[in-house]
């Protein structure tokens, strides 16, 4: 079977799956109200980001199992954040809430389908690990404070999308699988643009205000002042602005950038 066919029947299977529980999510916080709106943008200590954790369990080389396990352990981590703050008592209301549950939901269905794209490659899924979303005591509030727990949506998010496009080029000999990795990564986009607006920030990475105004979010967002792209220097043909210009670009991580960030959000 093709990995895209694959791709279809896991997400049609967890959206059916799913969605049941956010339909029964939605009946229980309609009293909430609709609170979608513009949030208040927080400062999220990014720091953090910049001391990386060596107990991420990494995968050796950059082969296509090697590289889908590296999402699959991308996946897991999103899917559980999503779950733990839906479960968190008074944390998401309304709108967000809804709109958290579905993004929760896709991540559940990549996670399914990369464990069994992986299983039919003939090599062995790696176990979800252990999460820490406090990162060691940093983000204590996440569960508690809703904008804690949406800066770090937003960064996670990011990550992925950039992760995914990092990874590109080591698909290409598959072409069913980089087609399947590529359906992922732009509804990753989605999600990433998505949260950027509940926050009340622009859906695309600007360099002037990449972060949540942390100036150490380097780890997250490295690279994303840019303006170079197939050795021609953006800035001499064009008048945009450089802040135009490195909206109008996505930069991607290395595996060795994804890992020294979602290390650090192990037990």
């Amino acid at each position: 079977m093709k990995l895209i066919k694959l791709f279809n029947q896991f997400e049609a299977l967890a959206d059916a799956e799913l969605q049941t529980k956010a339909t029964s999510r939605r009946e229980a916080f309609n009293s909430f109200g609709r609170t979608f709106g513009k949030a208040a943008a927080a400062t999220l200590p990014l720091a953090a980001f910049m001391t990386p954790n060596r107990a991420f369990a990494q995968t050796s080389g950059t082969g296509i199992t090697d590289v889908l396990n590296l999402a699959l352990t991308l996946e897991y981590l999103e899917a559980e954040f999503y779950a733990m703050g839906l479960d968190a008592a008074d944390l998401l209301t309304g709108d967000t809430r809804e709109t958290v549950a579905l993004i929760g939901q896709h991540e559940s269905a990549h996670v399914e389908f990369l464990r069994s794209a992986i299983s039919s490659l003939g090599a062995d899924p790696v176990e979800k690990p252990d999460f820490d979303f406090t990162a060691g005591g940093t983000f204590n509030d996440v569960f508690t404070n809703e904008q804690v727990f949406l800066a770090l949506a937003q960064a996670f998010e990011d990550t992925g999308v950039r992760a995914y496009k990092g990874q590109a080029t080591n698909l290409m000999s598959n072409g069913d699988i980089l087609t399947a990795a590529l359906q992922i990564h732009s509804v990753e986009a989605r999600h990433a643009s998505e949260i950027r607006r509940i926050r009340g920030s622009k859906g695309w990475i600007t360099n002037a205000n990449n972060t949540t105004g942390a100036s150490a979010a380097d780890a997250v967002y490295a690279g994303e002042d840019n303006v170079t792209h197939l050795g021609v220097n953006a800035t001499t043909v064009t008048d945009v602005s450089r802040d135009q210009l490195t909206e109008a670009y996505d930069e991607p991580l290395t595996k060795e950038q994804v890992l020294d960030i979602a290390g650090l959000f192990l037990a």
